[in-house]
């Protein structure tokens, strides 16, 4: 591909020659970090036959901190590699939707938030907000964020389905244990290859309105906050929390053809899954985790078994090992 990039003319299609380059930066990414693991794991084994002729037990600790290194980093590639997916690679637009419960399922749904966007901080992944509709009383009735990085679709789709929390609420009077529910849509960000999703202008409603705040208050004078309403399959983005109008329509429109892929997509595996005879079931209503404040401390996936008894860890971002968990069952079920 380097040989080829070299030649004359390579350019002349620039955005086919972009696309074949980002594919050689990852190619290389690749080639450089497995080269790198065998370099040091030949090191580590030539200083171990070392210490073991010289009969030196000084390195001992430093060896065994080497290997639990190299381990970690094969670990986390043996993850990576179960996202072979075609959107695996690319970012993510995760959509919370709060659901029954009242003003406990809008306080949950503002929690998932601050969970999903503790991982992108915690893993130094790019994250952006792009829309909140907030509560009457408190919390959110939805949001939506986009996290980019490293396969984060590949990773955050296992985070699709509905989360339950258990808790005493702070919105009772009487201080009584509350079941709340929220949903979680994870869709990767449509790419410029998707040439067959086409939005024509005359098929896009425009509306534009003052963004809201808490409890419903106008946080701007300016009708900023943009919502699309595509015709041809109804389907409804709005955005509001930027400043400008312009950037809130970009924003807008990522949503709604990152929707529009997912939509297709969807009915590209239900037509298949007719073809084989399969049962297509709804994915709506299907409750993968467990989030419990009291009367004891708990977070358990129901898909894997997967627990933690930090559930203050886990809501300010600490779900790697849920994640890597479920898609490593995943594994375990495409080889089976």
């Amino acid at each position: 591909m380097e040989q080829e990039a070299a030649q004359p003319g390579y350019w002349d299609e620039p955005r086919e020659a972009q696309k074949k380059m980002q594919q050689l930066g990852r190619l290389k990414d690749s080639v450089e970090l497995w080269q790198g693991l065998q370099s040091q794991a030949g090191s580590l084994l030539e200083l171990t036959e070392l210490a073991l002729s010289e009969g030196d037990d000084s390195l001992q600790d430093q060896l065994q901190e080497e290997v639990e290194q190299i381990s970690k980093s094969l670990a986390r590639e043996e993850i990576n590699l179960t996202l072979s997916g075609p959107y695996d690679d690319r970012s993510a637009i995760v959509t919370i939707y709060a659901g029954a419960g009242g003003t406990d399922s809008q306080d949950w749904a503002e929690m998932l938030l601050g969970m999903y966007a503790g991982w992108g901080e915690a893993q130094r992944r790019p994250t952006q907000i792009m829309d909140l509709s907030y509560g009457e009383e408190a919390g959110l009735r939805s949001a939506t964020l986009e996290v980019g990085g490293p396969h984060a679709y590949g990773y955050l789709s296992a985070e699709r389905g509905v989360h339950r929390l258990v808790r005493l609420s702070p919105y009772d009077p009487n201080h009584l244990r509350h079941t709340s529910f929220a949903q979680v849509e994870v869709i990767p960000v449509a790419g410029e290859e998707e040439t067959e999703i086409t939005v024509r202008s005359e098929d896009i409603k425009l509306d534009t309105f003052r963004s809201s705040g808490p409890g419903g208050q106008n946080v701007q004078k300016v009708a900023s906050a943009v919502r699309l309403t595509h015709g041809p399959t109804g389907i409804v983005v709005a955005c509001q929390t930027e400043r400008s109008q312009h950037q809130n329509r970009e924003n807008a429109m990522r949503i709604l053809l990152a929707r529009l892929l997912a939509r297709q997509n969807q009915q590209r595996a239900e037509e298949m899954a007719k073809l084989r005879g399969q049962r297509v079931s709804a994915e709506w209503g299907n409750q993968i985790r467990s989030y419990v404040l009291h009367p004891y401390k708990s977070v358990k996936d129901h898909r894997t078994g997967y627990q933690s008894t930090n559930p203050d860890a886990v809501l300010e971002g600490d779900i790697s090992g849920f994640i890597e968990a479920y898609l490593m069952s995943q594994v375990g079920e495409k080889n089976g």
